[in-house]
């Protein structure tokens, strides 16, 4: 008899590191078009190349003013155009946003996202947000803004105030942009972006499937972002949530599997970023769900809302995490700072 131990789990063969290749389309097409095991696999294996499988960034977003917005993008409940039940509302006080805050810190987020139904903020607005971004990071998170589109001078005003990451979203490929949006054009975004890079404020930037488009189109997509030098630190992928009274509302839901393709083409093409289920995330099943993180999934957004749109509650994070054996990036699930109103 032999004497040779018996390996049940062989240890994953190392993936060369592919920061620097340059994507096309048809590559990217061909991932997308692998056998779903082989695709889930490769990702799994650049996954573990660059972070622990097991843990998950918890981040929060918070709407610090809603609705009104003059854009017309198509998926949005807070374009003053639709008739979606959202009201424009003033910029929240900085004591709301605080406490918003801290309670996120005591559920274990570690960023703090804080959002702006604008086209472009106004300098006194920004001003505001500048204040609020130096005392959410005071309290010890990371901080997140997503403004619209950002003038002149505005981004280093941000950078000097302390942000960590701006969120500025592509949505969806070239090819496809004008059946969403036409109220800002493609090279706005990729404007804003490089203004971002531009005074060291990491990038958060990423997009929305299930609005209609085809797999080459989503390829198109991710092309775009893998191929921003660099790309994004962090990646949030958003399912659309289907708001009545928007444009969107009664498009063909896109196949779960299909999403969890596009959250493991995102992490093979991107594979030191943060790739985030964003939106969307209630309506998936706790299997799609852990498939997305069997995908190289590593972010979530965390707390029952979303800007204006649900979001699977606190507990039931929590205890789907703690069936997966996953822990949170800098925290234990279950740990916990003490709220106070101040």
């Amino acid at each position: 008899m032999s004497s040779q131990p018996i390996t049940f789990h062989p240890a994953a063969v190392p993936v060369t590191p592919i920061v620097a290749k340059t994507w096309s389309v048809e590559d990217i097409v061909a991932l997308f078009n692998l056998p779903f095991n082989d695709l889930i696999f490769r990702a799994q294996q650049v996954h573990r190349e660059h972070f622990d499988a097991n843990e998950v960034e918890l981040a929060t977003l918070l709407s610090i003013k809603t609705g009104g917005c003059p854009e017309d993008c198509g998926y949005c409940p807070q374009a003053a155009r639709y008739d979606t039940g959202v009201t424009a509302q003033k910029i929240l006080p900085l004591d709301t946003v605080l406490q918003a805050a801290r309670e996120a810190k005591a559920h274990g987020a570690t960023r703090f996202c804080m959002g702006a139904a604008w086209r472009e903020p106004k300098d006194r607005d920004l001003e505001q947000v500048e204040e609020m971004v130096r005392e959410v990071r005071a309290l010890g998170l990371e901080t997140c803004a997503t403004l619209g589109m950002l003038g002149e001078g505005q981004a280093e005003k941000l950078k000097a105030a302390g942000l960590d990451y701006y969120n500025h979203n592509l949505d969806t490929a070239p090819e496809f942009y004008s059946n969403i949006i036409s109220t800002r054009d493609y090279q706005n975004r990729l404007d804003t972006l490089d203004r971002v890079r531009n005074v060291g404020i990491k990038v958060c930037c990423g997009g929305i499937v299930g609005m209609g488009e085809t797999r080459l189109q989503r390829a198109g997509l991710v092309a775009q972002l893998c191929n921003l030098d660099p790309y994004p630190e962090s990646v949030p992928v958003n399912n659309l949530v289907q708001v009545e009274g928007t444009p969107l509302h009664g498009t063909d839901p896109i196949d779960p599997l299909e999403f969890v393709r596009t959250v493991a083409v995102a992490r093979i093409t991107m594979p030191r970023a943060r790739v985030r289920l964003s939106a969307g995330r209630r309506q998936m099943s706790e299997a799609v769900q852990a498939l997305c993180f069997l995908a190289g999934a590593n972010s979530i957004f965390y707390g029952d809302k979303l800007l204006t749109t649900g979001n699977p509650e606190v507990e039931q994070d929590k205890a789907l995490l703690e069936k997966l054996g996953m822990q949170a990036r800098g925290t234990a699930i279950d740990a916990r700072c003490e709220v106070t109103e101040q």
